[in-house]
């Protein structure tokens, strides 16, 4: 950390070429500082100063302590936000942004500005739900097209396996993607079926020594379940329900803890196939699958696992019935599931879990089949009864609102802000290969900061729900901590008082550079 003096010289911007500027036109400051009485600076909470060039976006100085106003040119922006907190943006590694092909559903102008609420200032979109999928060059390019001048915050993108596409991987890794995601059950989209054993040591085989990260969604039918009595092993969705459909509880009973722990030995008895690739599992919710994640750690395989706001904060008991804001897969499981997820994020050892994340999976109201009483519209036209459970599209939308959640949620559990920025920022950087310039505030990373009142509180309403479609199991809530300001690489993108700078627009970049290694 750069210790202070009495003035800081910052650096003298090139001389523009003669006529190039429009008589009026403002010269841009060099720099902008941020300080404030606490930030999470390194992994502590400390007083800090952060100087941030306006050419590179990057943190040029970190101070110890607040620098006056007066130790700066007077032209230069400075504001101490003192007593609200500094934090380093929050980066999202699983988010379902649709765009080209379900943009109705969700899309980069509306996720992004969603994101940057929320204090989130990079994104990782998914592979599946736009349409193309992201499992082939084209698909992946078609992608990057459409993304073009949309996003308000940074996004970065994942490539998909599915059964024959193990020869476009290398290709897609070249090209910028961030990771492979795959499903070991039915995807609930045509374009992204599931993978078998077999695709998957394809895959392994193609990636053994890339600098990628391989995760997936982990749920399988295990040849013999309640669900499904004794028929073979399937990714088929569970059959013969065991109660009235618009129960959350029959439901949950369809997809039971040995879905988790069923995939996740399949992925683990796979590893040796590619000791050197980093494995990950996407939206753990069971706790039974910890201890064989920790065996397997143990004995050197690398794989690590996310979880979600949702399971964080949501618990089974307290669902409606017919309330399907709620459905995803895997489940929302029990309050003793929830606590237990809690206390494996807090061992003061080796947690499993590294990371959590939104899984912010959207669709249009009348996927959801809501009931009128909560929300729904009688005109829409679905298959389907109202309140079913297993006719509703499965996800929860929550981009930009998981700081607030983790935070309101955390209070009971006696979480610290260097706990938050551990697992949603600097932890999420490392899964994606962007612990270089994302994840910390520290010299020579990109400016983005977040001003953090932790004492503020805000009711979730569709002024609060910036993403597409305002159906959300948070609907209604109080979350505590609220995000004042956020910047990306030292331009503020978002603020409380002011919303979105619409003559700036957006300025997120798309991270299309090649991943450097496989954290």
């Amino acid at each position: 950390m750069t210790t202070a003096s009495a003035t800081y010289v910052y650096p003298t911007p090139s001389p523009s070429p003669p006529g190039s500027e429009s008589p009026g036109t403002p010269t841009v400051p060099p720099i902008t500082v941020l300080a404030s009485s606490r930030a999470v600076v390194s992994g502590r909470v400390t007083a800090t100063t952060i100087v941030i060039s306006r050419r590179s976006g990057k943190i040029t100085s970190i101070f110890d302590q607040i620098l006056p106003k007066s130790t700066f040119p007077p032209e230069i922006p400075y504001v101490d936000h003192s007593p609200h907190i500094l934090l380093p943006g929050l980066v999202d590694t699983h988010v379902h942004l649709n765009e080209p092909g379900r943009t109705e559903w969700e899309g980069f102008w509306t996720g992004t500005r969603a994101a940057a609420f929320g204090g989130v200032t990079t994104v990782i979109d998914m592979p599946l739900n736009a349409i193309p999928p992201t499992t082939t060059v084209q698909g992946f390019e078609e992608k990057v097209k459409a993304a073009q001048e949309q996003c308000w915050v940074d996004v970065g993108f994942y490539g998909g396996i599915i059964p024959g596409n193990s020869g476009e991987l290398k290709s897609l890794v070249r090209k910028g993607v961030r990771g492979f995601k795959g499903f070991l059950i039915d995807s609930g989209v045509d374009e992204f079926p599931a993978v078998s054993s077999t695709d998957i040591a394809k895959a392994m085989a193609e990636l053994a020594d890339e600098p990628t990260t391989l995760m997936f969604h982990a749920e399988m039918i295990p040849p013999i379940s309640d669900s499904v009595g004794d028929l073979v092993q399937s990714s088929l969705p569970p059959l013969a329900p065991i109660g009235p459909l618009d129960e959350y509880s029959t439901f949950l009973a369809s997809r039971p803890p040995s879905f988790e722990t069923y995939a996740i030995s399949e992925v683990i008895s796979l590893s040796g196939l590619a000791p050197n690739l980093p494995l990950h599992i996407v939206h753990l919710s069971a706790i039974e699958a910890i201890p064989l994640l920790r065996e397997a750690r143990a004995e050197g395989v690398k794989i690590t696992a996310e979880t979600c706001f949702h399971y964080l904060s949501l618990a089974a008991e307290a669902i409606k019935n017919g309330d399907t804001r709620h459905k995803c897969c895997p489940p929302i499981r029990k309050k003793s599931n929830q606590d237990s997820l809690w206390s494996e994020l807090l061992r003061k050892d080796d947690s499993v879990i590294k990371t959590i994340v939104s899984d912010h999976s959207p669709c249009t109201p009348n996927l959801k089949l809501l009931p009128s009483d909560m929300g729904g519209k009688h005109e829409d036209n679905s298959k389907g009864e109202r309140g079913d459970f297993f006719a509703a599209w499965g996800g929860v939308s929550s981009v930009g609102l998981g700081l607030s959640i983790l935070w309101t949620e955390g209070q009971k559990k006696g979480i610290t802000l260097e706990d938050v920025v551990k697992w949603c920022c600097t932890n999420t950087a490392k899964q994606v290969g962007l612990e270089h310039r994302k994840g910390n505030l520290e010299v020579g990373y990109d400016g983005d900061v977040v001003v953090f009142d932790d004492e503020g509180t805000f009711q979730v309403d569709s002024d609060t729900m910036l993403f597409r479609n305002k159906c959300s199991p948070y609907h209604g809530k109080t979350l505590k901590g609220v995000v004042k300001e956020t910047w990306l690489r030292g331009r503020k993108i978002y603020s409380a008082d002011g919303g979105f700078d619409a003559k700036q627009g957006p300025v997120g970049k798309l991270l299309l550079e090649q991943r450097r290694t496989a954290s």
